[in-house]
């Protein structure tokens, strides 16, 4: 949900988010992964028209590790966790082991291609090897294919990776080829220029240098947090009514933090009643708008796509609750505002902002409207998020079984949250393949599910990516939430007046 988004394709020599560390937002999502339910890794379905040439293909991608080194990067722990990891070139890169291809059997429809989806995200990355995977699949019907990928959060977040996608699509189906490079030369070259650091990961280069290092590196972001935290602990053998008294309150801090991280938070408890139950299972489900009505809706009320996008899930949780008797005061939610200033393609620029929304039954324009206020208020009372990190670091001194024990609590009363991003609003093609639309499937991470929405030509594509324990029915959701949208489209009309909406989607 981003004030800064800029058309994909824009800019085909766009800088490359580089660093040999993480941050520590990125470092707290790499450590809340240890537990299966906190995965904050987000994939995508790329759907397009006819096949993929393989061959194209593979060329296009070795081009594309090349120019973003996080692609043939692994993570190296840092000494004691006194510093976030690093990153270092994997000296034993085979883009064959990211780049796969499957085909779906018969008859090949959409409903194969989101189980397959949903059970390939479910399958982990080998935290030991490059962070992304990308699997070709063939056989979808109508004579199209598809191609399912993930990248860690660690490497980028959303609108990171759609520049990073610039890469690999084009703008002309006949365009040829890249030309063949030596990729296995350059990654032994960027292996060797880190001093070998691969054989050992930060202890290679001896204790006392690693040591010094982690401890540098401590000193210029947090060395008083440390010191203070090393001073407690020292103490706590003999003072054990002490030890349980600081550990409560680390655990309030972690809260504190991993609401930030998280979007949760909301004062009030709200939430649905029938929504407690989490599992690490998933299930997707798609919802497609024509993008240029659902423009001329947020024009007639001169409001933001964004608050017609929250406005119509709200409104599809509405009718699914009230289809089962079942009333909700308000629902817990959080949507991702972008902080990015740069044009860099990867890296992590952004911050979730926790919003309640009213569950009770009312008119639709009423509804769009309120939640229109609801979201500028949160915009204004927002900051540019360079506080976070700033928490991540306190909580990444804490044990991960604490921080992932208080991730799981905070996530476990989100309801939803959501994300919209605009891509191309013309043509593009994968290796020849016109592409048709892009479905997000947003990290879920211990909430409800995840609601994502990428626009691609003139459709508005809406990824919903559902806890089934939860929603013990998400299809029935996914039709409350077409339902809403249906009505909200019909009730503004492409060609009716209305008032300029704000300059931010």
């Amino acid at each position: 949900m981003s004030t800064q988004n800029e058309d994909l394709m824009a800019h085909p020599d766009r800088e490359v988010s580089v660093g040999d560390r993480m941050s520590d937002s990125e470092s707290l999502m790499w450590n809340v992964e240890k537990d299966p339910w906190l995965n904050p890794s987000g994939a995508s379905l790329t759907i397009v028209d006819g096949t993929i040439d393989a061959e194209y293909l593979r060329r296009t991608m070795r081009v594309a590790v090349a120019k973003l080194p996080r692609l043939y990067e692994r993570v190296v722990p840092g000494f004691a966790r006194l510093a976030p990891p690093t990153w270092a070139p994997d000296p034993e890169f085979d883009i064959d082991y990211h780049l796969r291809r499957i085909r779906l059997p018969t008859p090949g429809s959409e409903t194969q291609l989101f189980e397959l989806a949903a059970q390939l995200y479910q399958e982990p990355l080998d935290r030991t090897r490059p962070l992304w995977r990308f699997i070709v699949i063939e056989g979808l019907d109508g004579e199209r294919s598809a191609i399912w990928s993930i990248v860690h959060h660690a490497v980028s977040d959303g609108i990171g990776q759609l520049r990073m996608a610039e890469l690999y699509q084009q703008l002309d189906p006949n365009e040829p080829p890249p030309d063949e490079i030596d990729l296995e030369q350059l990654v032994a070259d960027a292996t060797a220029e880190h001093h070998g650091k691969h054989l050992g990961g930060d202890l290679a280069n001896g204790l006392p240098t690693t040591v010094g290092h982690a401890v540098s590196h401590l000193v210029r972001r947090r060395l008083g947090t440390a010191r203070r935290v090393a001073g407690e602990v020292a103490i706590w053998p003999a003072d054990p009514k002490r030890a349980r008294e600081s550990l409560e309150s680390a655990v309030q801090t972690a809260t504190v933090t991993i609401g930030a991280v998280t979007g949760s938070g909301n004062e009030v408890a709200g939430g649905s009643p029938l929504w407690k139950s989490r599992s690490r299972h998933r299930h997707f489900g798609h919802v497609a708008l024509p993008l240029d009505q659902l423009k001329a809706a947020s024009k007639r009320l001169g409001v933001t796509i964004n608050d017609v996008f929250l406005a119509g899930l709200t409104e599809g949780a509405v009718r699914y609750h009230a289809d089962r008797g079942v009333e909700v005061d308000a629902f817990n939610t959080s949507f991702v505002l972008s902080t990015r200033t740069d044009g860099a393609a990867g890296g992590n620029h952004f911050t979730p902002v926790p919003v309640q929304v009213p569950g009770a039954p009312m008119p639709l324009d009423e509804r769009i409207t309120g939640i229109h206020e609801l979201l500028a208020e949160k915009r204004t009372s927002m900051s540019t998020g360079g506080g976070m990190d700033a928490l991540s670091g306190v909580a990444n001194l804490l044990p991960t079984s604490v921080v992932t024990s208080v991730a799981r609590a905070a996530a476990g009363k989100v309801d939803f949250v959501t994300s919209n991003m605009r891509g191309a609003p013309f043509p593009t093609y994968i290796a020849g393949a016109r592409v048709r639309s892009i479905l997000v499937m947003g990290p879920v991470a211990g909430t409800v599910g995840n609601i994502t929405a990428l626009s691609c030509e003139n459709s508005f594509d809406i990824g919903l990516f559902l806890d089934p324990a939860a929603v013990d029915a998400p299809d029935d959701f996914r039709d409350a939430v077409e339902s809403a949208f249906v009505d909200i489209l019909a009730l503004y009309p492409v060609g009716q007046p209305g008032v300029a909406a704000p300059q931010y989607v």
